[in-house]
């Protein structure tokens, strides 16, 4: 089921933090996992190189490598917009265009910083079911018009999972890698939740990266587990040069960058990244069953990572808020996104699903 998407994260009502410490609006909402934090913790302890030249940051890029079983270039940065955002920007000049499925978080969530830090890059927006985009969609973009009035694509933005909870297959992922050499693009990705999708695929993190011809992937922490930061992973070492600069000039060299750095060790060192995402997903396959049930809501889309989008009544979703339950109410006219963090418990699920089952009745 497909539905516009709308702005409207409506005002919430919900109790004290202490009565509700959990809540399914965000997985942006969970603390840091222990073993980043306790990483974290390791690392601030005497003096270390600033800027990237301690050895944290070099621990916590050969670990990256390790992950995806190649060499790579990996950058850390502050955030996702900086790490779509300055990846992009290396892919493109000004007259270029980036193709991106109509509801990708670089067209709709980043206030414009692609184009901005691309000096103009124009964002084209590419149609597909549950979210995803497919190999003949973006040929029919790229050859839409030729001439030189128009921007010429030249990458293509796929975010995996999807905005819609959704989780690219690798057969996917290698046809448009495919279609995409053939029309002379570059392939970015948007991993804010590779996690979740490597955790839903069982599958090594390079069959959907690099192996499937990914050029430069911005490979998520904060959703998972870390407190701050973003990697920047090029396979495409051509593409990683003076991709430094663009960091420094951005504002994101961090000056004491072993605290954006170590808790990628503490993640990625004994596979505690694959585990918070497997609990997340397990947890939003538990809250797609019991919400399922209801007769009073709907799923509108496959739930394959940590995400359930359901629709229900404008009354059920102002009662849901009332008792407060914090969750998003942004797709169509009552579409929600209930999203799962590393921490959600089965009694967060039961205690949601209790509460809609009374509700209902």
């Amino acid at each position: 089921m497909q539905m516009p998407l709308t702005s409207d994260k409506e005002g919430f009502h919900f109790r004290n933090m202490s009565e509700q410490q959990r809540q399914f609006a965000s997985d942006n909402y969970a603390g840091v996992c222990p073993e980043a934090w306790a990483s974290l913790e390791a690392a601030n302890h005497g003096h270390a190189e600033g800027y990237g030249d301690d050895p944290w940051t070099a621990q916590a890029a050969d670990l990256i490598r390790d992950v995806f079983e190649t060499d790579c270039e990996v950058f850390f940065v502050f955030n996702g917009t900086a790490a779509n955002s300055l990846s992009l920007a290396s892919l493109c000049q000004s007259y270029h265009s980036i193709l991106c499925h109509e509801y990708a978080h670089v067209e709709r969530d980043e206030c414009g910083a692609p184009e901005f830090f691309s000096n103009g890059t124009k964002v084209l927006l590419v149609p597909g079911a549950d979210g995803k985009l497919d190999p003949d969609a973006i040929e029919a973009c790229v050859k839409r018009r030729t001439d030189v009035h128009y921007p010429k694509p030249k990458a293509v933005s796929l975010t995996q999972s999807t905005e819609l909870g959704t989780v690219y297959t690798v057969d996917e992922l290698q046809a448009i890698g495919c279609r995409a050499k053939h029309l002379g693009l570059k392939l970015h990705m948007d991993g804010a939740r590779l996690a979740n999708a490597v955790a839903s695929l069982n599958v090594a993190p390079k069959e959907i990266t690099w192996q499937s011809g990914i050029d430069v992937l911005c490979f998520g922490g904060t959703k998972n587990g870390t407190p701050v930061g973003d990697a920047v992973v090029f396979f495409n070492h051509e593409l990683a040069e003076e991709f430094d600069y663009r960091c420094k000039q951005a504002g994101q060299l961090a000056s004491k960058m072993r605290y954006l750095a170590a808790p990628w060790v503490g993640m990625l060192s004994d596979g505690a990244w694959l585990k918070h995402a497997a609990s997340a997903n397990a947890m939003a396959q538990q809250l797609c069953q019991g919400v399922g049930e209801l007769t009073t809501v709907s799923i509108m889309f496959p739930c394959q990572a940590n995400a359930v989008f359901v629709e229900m009544p404008r009354s059920l979703i102002a009662g849901m808020h009332e008792r407060g339950w914090h969750f998003y109410t942004f797709i169509g006219e009552g579409g929600c996104r209930l999203m799962c963090s590393w921490d959600t418990t089965p009694e967060d699920v039961a205690a949601f699903v209790s509460d809609l089952k009374e509700l209902s009745a």
